[in-house]
């Protein structure tokens, strides 16, 4: 079967986002965190983890992409990723406190776990 044309870009977009965004989290991190006010961590590494992960998600991203039927698979992995970080900020958001600055990517999020979610059921 063939891959929709609509998915390859799909997932070179999620790969643009968390690839860009993890890359500006290893390299200027402080800049972002005082520029929207959030308090740093008690130590960077937190941060530089976070930011790695999110460029090996990229990378699956990129693969999904490249081959979205060999790598359907992968798809899901996509999906809970996704969940994670919006688990995260809406639990916060509704129960706690959180800062702003995560708002947004959590709303953008929501958008590609709906995608993503499209793109497994539409690769047979």
């Amino acid at each position: 079967m063939k891959v929709p044309r609509w998915i390859p870009p799909v997932f070179y977009l999620a790969t643009a986002y968390d690839g860009i965004l993890g890359a500006i989290g290893l390299l200027a991190p402080v800049q972002i965190y005082k520029r929207f006010d959030v308090p740093l961590p008690g130590h960077m590494g937190y941060i530089y983890f976070l930011s790695l992960l999110m460029i090996l998600v990229a990378v699956m991203f990129f693969n999904i992409a490249r081959d979205a039927m060999a790598n359907k698979n992968l798809i899901f992995y996509g999906i809970l990723a996704k969940t994670s970080f919006c688990l995260v900020v809406f639990g916060y958001l509704l129960f706690g406190n959180i800062p702003a600055l995560f708002v947004p990517f959590a709303f953008l999020d929501l958008l590609f776990i709906v995608l993503f979610v499209l793109a497994g059921r539409a690769i047979k």
